[in-house]
C-alpha cells in the first residue's frame, strides 16, 4: 500500500511567496545608503535563504564584512524592508488553488521560514488568511535556523504528528536538506529562487513545476534519476 501523507510543511519565500523584488529592494536601498554598490535583483536568488543577517553579509562587499558593518547594514535592512515588504510581493500562480484543494482534502498545513518571525506571521497574515495554516513559524532567535531540523521538528510536535507523515516543500537546498534531517519527504519546486540542479543534488525525492502538482505528490513515487 502507498503510504499516506497527512500534512505539508511549506517554505515561504520562492516557494508559497514572490518576495524577490521587494527583498532585493530594501537590500539595495541599505547598500547604498550606507556607501556600497547595490546589485542586480537576480543576485538575490543566491543570497536570501539563510535568514536576514546572511542576506545582508552576502550583499555586503568582502571588505566591509565587520561585525560591526553588518550589524548596523542588518538594522536598516530590516526597518526598511518592515515599511515595504508588501510593494511587489505577491503568491505564486497557482499557489491559492492548491491551498484550496489541500483544504478541501484535509491536508494540514504549516509553514516553516529562515524569514524573521515577525515577518513570516505578517506575510502569512497578508496573504493566506483564508486557509487554515496550523502552525506559523519563522526565525527566531532561541532556534536553529534551516538546515537545522529544530524548527521542522517543532512543527510536528505542534501538529501531533509523526515525521514521516510530512512532506515539505520547499525551493533551495536549505529546505530539502532541512527535510531529509527530519525525515519529511522532500518536495522541490522548480518556480522558486534556485535552480532544478540544486534541488536534485540537495536531495529532492521530487520535482514539481506547478503548486497543484503537490496533489498528485500526496502518494508520491520518486521520479529524479
Amino acid at each position: 500500500m502507498e503510504k499516506q501523507f497527512e500534512a505539508v510543511i511549506f517554505d515561504l519565500d520562492g516557494t508559497l511567496l514572490d518576495t524577490l523584488e521587494d527583498l532585493a529592494a530594501a537590500a539595495n536601498r541599505m547598500l547604498l545608503s550606507n556607501g556600497y554598490p547595490s546589485h542586480p535583483i537576480d543576485a538575490y536568488r543566491h543570497f536570501v535563504g539563510d535568514g536576514a543577517a546572511m542576506l545582508v553579509r552576502r550583499a555586503l562587499p568582502l571588505a566591509a564584512r565587520s561585525k560591526e558593518a553588518e550589524q548596523k547594514c542588518l538594522s536598516d535592512f530590516l526597518d526598511d524592508y518592515r515599511q515595504n515588504w508588501q510593494d511587489r510581493t505577491h503568491p505564486y500562480r497557482g499557489i491559492t488553488d492548491m491551498l484550496d484543494e489541500l483544504t478541501k482534502r484535509g491536508i494540514r498545513m504549516a509553514v516553516l521560514s529562515n524569514k524573521p518571525h515577525e515577518m513570516t506571521v505578517r506575510c502569512i497574515a497578508r496573504y493566506f488568511n483564508r486557509w487554515p495554516f496550523e502552525t506559523v513559524l519563522g526565525q527566531r532567535p532561541q532556534v536553529p535556523k534551516k538546515p537545522d531540523p529544530a524548527g521542522a521538528l517543532e512543527v510536528a510536535r505542534h501538529m501531533n504528528l509523526p515525521t514521516s507523515a510530512f512532506l515539505y516543500m520547499g525551493d533551495t537546498a536549505i529546505d530539502m536538506k532541512t527535510a531529509r534531517a527530519a525525515g519529511m519527504l522532500p518536495v522541490g519546486v522548480r518556480w522558486g529562487f534556485r535552480s532544478a540542479g540544486e534541488l536534485k543534488k540537495s536531495g529532492a525525492h521530487v520535482l514539481i513545476n506547478h503548486p497543484l502538482e503537490i496533489i498528485n505528490r500526496l502518494n508520491p513515487e520518486p521520479d529524479i534519476d
